[in-house]
Formats: structure tokens, sequence, C-alpha cells
């Protein structure tokens, strides 16, 4: 029997053309909502005076006195940009790892990274070293360096009878990221005050309140060299979602293209927690809608994806940040509240398309 994502490999013209139009569609929107949340806040900001403000600060003008050019800049435009780069991430790693599982409801962080990177954030609070400590480490830093040990161990445990099987590899991460997530919690409970815990909590939920430009580096890089592997990599995608016999009969390597895969977005997904904490259900869930829109053809499904991961991260983002006027609601909250029903309705829809 072949699977769902077999089914949706084969491309059309009909779904190349829908995909490019739904591609201009999501990249005029992406702009809008970047838009919107730079202007929306606790300070309003006309859109003309935010593109003003970006303007004068590419083109080397020195800034206009008053404080919109400090919001925007500083504060906002920061903001929005890191939550369109994570949320472009994530839909690339949802949709790579789909592929590489065969499963078109898999989620990368069944890989254990994301509760990796968990465990050194919150090491990092709970031991003081949150703010760079004496080891220097910060919290991205520790962040990712739990990304990158529990990556060494799901390897080495996912390899260790020879081979490469996509569901040892899911059975090690799963395994591993539980055992992780129980010591973090512990760690939670180790947390010397309430504001320590509160700061260890709201993190785990995932959130963006602590971006700036030097925080956008390390996804400003990993992100677009990300996309731009994968893309050079669409038709091995779509051999290997065929089964391992027809990709080496198409002159793909399955195996040596898993291994690629899974230290890409073992990497990409440690350098997202890092910046961002652990935001559910995005990379879940924006692979598999933009798949029943267009098809499982990654030549058009990862640009796709990455445009639509961008828009629902900074609308929701957007919405996080002022929808209380006496606190900022967690992102992942919220995209756990939308994710949710959102993937029931999908699932139902996809199994009644398929029965």
């Amino acid at each position: 029997m072949t699977s769902l994502l077999e089914r949706r490999a084969v491309p059309t013209p009909a779904r190349g053309l829908r995909a490019g139009s739904l591609a201009v569609v999501l990249g005029v929107a992406l702009l809008a909502a970047l838009t919107a949340a730079v202007a929306w806040g606790s300070t309003s900001i006309p859109p003309g005076e935010v593109w003003g403000v970006v303007w004068r600060r590419l083109s080397g003008e020195a800034p206009r006195p008053g404080t919109n050019d400090l919001i925007v800049w500083q504060l906002r435009f920061p903001r929005a940009l890191l939550a369109a780069l994570v949320g472009a991430g994530l839909g690339l790693i949802g949709t790579a790892m789909q592929a590489l599982v065969r499963n078109p409801l898999a989620d990368p962080y069944f890989l254990g990274i994301s509760n990796g990177a968990s465990l050194g954030a919150v090491a990092a609070i709970v031991l003081g070293l949150g703010t760079g400590g004496a080891l220097g480490l910060g919290l991205s830093g520790a962040a990712f360096a739990g990304a990158l040990a529990t990556f060494a161990l799901v390897w080495a445990v996912a390899r260790r009878r020879g081979g490469f099987a996509p569901l040892r590899l899911v059975l090690a991460g799963v395994a591993i990221g539980q055992f992780l997530s129980g010591f973090t919690s512990y760690l939670v409970l180790q947390a010397g005050d309430e504001q320590q815990t509160h700061s260890v909590l709201f993190w785990l939920m995932g959130s963006l309140s602590g971006a700036n430009w030097p925080l956008l580096a390390a996804p400003a890089v990993a992100v677009p060299v990300t996309a731009l592997w994968l893309q050079a990599r669409a038709r091995g995608l779509n051999a290997l979602v065929m089964g391992d016999e027809t990709a080496a009969g198409l002159g793909v390597d399955p195996a040596r293209l898993r291994r690629e895969l899974f230290t890409l977005t073992s990497l990409l997904t440690g350098v997202l927690v890092a910046v961002s904490g652990a935001i559910a259900f995005v990379a879940l869930m924006v692979p598999h809608a933009c798949r029943l829109v267009i098809g499982g053809d990654h030549r058009r499904l990862l640009p796709v994806s990455a445009l639509f991961g961008a828009l629902l991260l900074v609308v929701v983002d957007l919405v996080c940040r002022t929808a209380m006027d006496t606190q900022e609601l967690p992102v992942g909250v919220v995209t756990s509240l939308i994710g949710a029903p959102a993937l029931l309705y999908l699932l139902d829809r996809r199994l009644g398309a398929d029965s």
C-alpha cells in the first residue's frame, strides 16, 4: 500500500500554476503582516512611517528625533524579522522531516532535538548562565549546545546496529526526548525563585520577546542556507518518499540523503530553538496544510511551506503581543491552540478524501 506522501508526490501542471500563484499571495501577505507587526502595538505608527524609518536606516541616513525610530528599528522590526525567519525555518524543517520518515504527520521534534535545546537553556537559567555566566555560554549558546549533544546521542543510538532506518531514528528520538523532558522538569522544580521559574516556563512555551539585531545573525544565515540546500535536493526528496528502491533506481542514495537531512534539520532546529524557545505545531501543521493544496512535489512544497510558516508566525506573534494589555502571551500557547484543531480538521479531511 502506498503512503499518503507517495500518492501526492507526482507533480501536475495545474498544481504548478497553483503553487506559483499561492507563493505570490503568501509573499504579499507576508509583507503586509510584517508591516502590521511593526506598526501595531501600544504605540501605533503609520505604515508609511514604518517603511520610512527602515529606508532611512538602510540608506545610512541619520535617524529623526523622537521615539518612532527607536520603536521601529530597535524593538519591533527585529522581532518581526525573527518571527518570519523562525516560521520559515520551521516550515522547512517539517517538510524535510516528513520526507525523511515518509510520514506527512511526522514532526521534527520527534527527534528530541528541541528537548535537548530546552534542557540546555533551562540549565543555563537555573545555573545563572542565562546572561553569559562564568562559562560565557549564554541562553542561546546553551540551547544550541544541548541540541547538538542530543543530535549526537540520537545519531549514535539510531545507528547502533548499522543502517539508518527511519523507524529506528524516530523511536530513538522519542525515547531520548522524553528522558530529557523529564530532566528538564526536574530542573524547573529546582529553580531558586518565582521569577526564575516564570522565566523558564515562558521560554519553554516559546517567545520572541528577546529579539534584537545580534540575535538575528544565526537564523538569518542558517535558514536561507538550509532553504537553498533543500531546494537543490528537491528531486531527491521526491524520490525518497517513493521508497528506497525507487529512489535508488532514480540515482539517489537514500542512506546518504537521510544522513544529510537528519544532520541539517537537527542543526537548524538547534538554531531556531536557541533564539525562540520551543514553538509547537508549526513544523507539523505548515507542510501538511501546504501539501493538501499544492501536492507533494518538493520543488514547490519547500518554498511555499517556508512562506506560509513565516506568515503564520508573524501573525501569531502579533496576536501574542497585542491581545492582552497587561501581559504577553507565549507564542507556543497560541500555536498549540490554533494547531491542534487545525490539524484535526486537516486529518479528518485527508482521511475522508482517501477513504
